[in-house]
């Protein structure tokens, strides 16, 4: 609700401030013409010309904002931003014509044809309120532009800014030909094409740079800084190798960020899509508010281990590997491992992808020299389970075997279940803290190996390590 409220809020001021610029265009327009003519003034002729395509730009404008704060929309999925880019591109074209009829006129009454001027108080009158008027309008439309980031709303401030000067300019030339008149010097005559010449450099200068700003945006071309910024705030995410890409563009006032990263090809979709998150959020501190897609891709560490290569390549071809086991055979690699298959698959069918999966580790790893890979089934079905069941004469039988095994402190919660017939064993085993955890494994298997002797109906036994520390809570 806030946020719609806030978008809201932010069209009604932009249309407005543009609104009331287009009044304010006319009214100076208007008094422009009707002294330049009267008194033949050629600087003021050119305000005119220039404040009339003012007007029309400040149309434009009204028109671009009213059209870029649409939202996204499946025809322009970056939304209609780009508008204003383009409406300001079309006010530098309206400037610089502007800037070719001024020249053309002023070398004319120069060199040509010389046109006798009558400053007037209403010419001063109306310079200095259109100077007065062109204040007003060019704060209001650059604060609303800087609280907003609109580009088109930038265009109009910084025209009328320049317009100021301009103005000013005019009539300085003013000022000097009734200097002249008063002192008898008829070459100050020659000051109001000069300030018309002034005007159009000044022009010139307005359309210059707004013509990099607006060629600029609708060519994509990234702030300047902005990307070497965003590669810095990316390398500190922990688990990023290299960034791959980055692209920036702009439409209006928001930025949209392609970034691909490359990430260790043994992390899982889970941490890539963390990492993924807080790179997001990195570019988003060098561009607050930014349309961000992170595209993860996945590459070989530098420090890849032998075993992160053959998982690497069992999770390529969507197997599970675990159990691995290497051996350095007469300067030969042999490797050992478990892979978990489809239960529901035929034994062909599971080794020929295993004598793929071993094909393609051979060929990637050289160093290894042969594969013996146990295929396992991987549950495809829920079983069904008789619920626990007791068998006080097992437990007794299975804690003295335990007591064979100094790591094991205690060994408790053991529950007993029939699954399809079958007697099944989950038990919690407590062992001491700073136990290596391959240790740790050896004794489960040896305890799982001991307990099915001790007990041969067992089927399936499956044994919970807990530390000393926390079985003591």
């Amino acid at each position: 609700m806030t946020d719609s409220v806030s978008v809201a809020s932010m069209r009604l001021e932009k249309k407005a401030v543009a609104l009331n610029s287009i009044y304010a265009a006319v009214a100076i327009t208007l008094m422009k013409v009707v002294v330049g003519i009267t008194t033949g003034s050629l600087g003021i002729l050119s305000e005119a010309a220039h404040s009339g395509l003012d007007l029309v730009a400040a149309a434009i404008t009204y028109f671009s904002v009213r059209v870029s704060d649409k939202p996204a929309d499946a025809d322009h999925q970056y939304g209609h931003g780009k508008f204003e880019s383009f409406s300001a591109f079309i006010e530098t074209g309206l400037l610089l014509l502007t800037c070719l009829w001024i020249v053309y006129e002023a070398i004319k009454r120069l060199f040509f044809h010389s046109v006798e001027i009558e400053p007037s108080a209403w010419a001063f009158a109306v310079m200095g309120t259109s100077i007065a008027v062109d204040f007003w309008r060019s704060r209001r439309l650059k604060r609303i532009a800087d609280k907003y980031d609109s580009q088109a709303l930038h265009a109009d401030a910084l025209h009328f800014s320049t317009d100021i000067w301009s103005s000013a300019v005019v009539i300085l030339g003013l000022a000097l030909v009734l200097a002249g008149r008063q002192y008898s010097q008829p070459w100050l005559n020659k000051a109001d094409p000069i300030a018309a010449l002034v005007v159009a450099c000044i022009v010139v200068y307005v359309s210059w740079r707004l013509a990099r700003q607006t060629i600029d945006a609708l060519l994509d071309a990234a702030p300047a800084g902005v990307r070497n910024r965003i590669i810095q705030e990316v390398y500190r995410v922990n688990g990023v190798l290299e960034v791959d890409r980055v692209r920036i563009r702009k439409a209006g006032s928001r930025y949209f960020a392609d970034v691909s990263v490359a990430m260790s090809r043994n992390v899982t979709f889970q941490k890539s899509e963390q990492v993924s998150h807080q790179v997001a959020a990195g570019i988003r501190a060098a561009l607050p508010d930014a349309d961000v897609v992170v595209n993860a891709v996945s590459r070989a560490g530098v420090q890849e281990s032998l075993f992160d290569k053959i998982r690497a390549v069992a999770t390529r071809n969507n197997l599970n590997v675990h159990d691995i086991s290497v051996q350095d055979i007469g300067g030969r690699l042999h490797v050992e491992q478990h892979v978990e298959l489809d239960e529901r698959l035929s034994l062909k069918e599971a080794h020929d992808r295993v004598t793929h999966l071993e094909g393609e580790m051979k060929q990637e790893i050289r160093e290894i020299s042969s594969i013996l890979t146990h295929i396992e089934s991987e549950p495809a079905t829920i079983e069904t389970s008789d619920g626990p069941v007791r068998a006080p004469g097992f437990e007794q039988r299975l804690q003295s075997v335990t007591a064979g095994f100094p790591e094991v402190v205690d060994m408790h919660d053991l529950m007993f279940k029939r699954v399809g017939g079958r007697l099944y064993l989950s038990l919690h085993c407590t062992m001491q803290d700073d136990l290596p955890l391959a240790r740790v494994h050896d004794v489960q298997t040896a305890l799982e190996g001991r307990f099915r002797q001790e007990v041969p109906e067992l089927f399936r036994v499956l044994i919970h390590p807990e530390p000393q520390t926390d079985n003591r809570r």
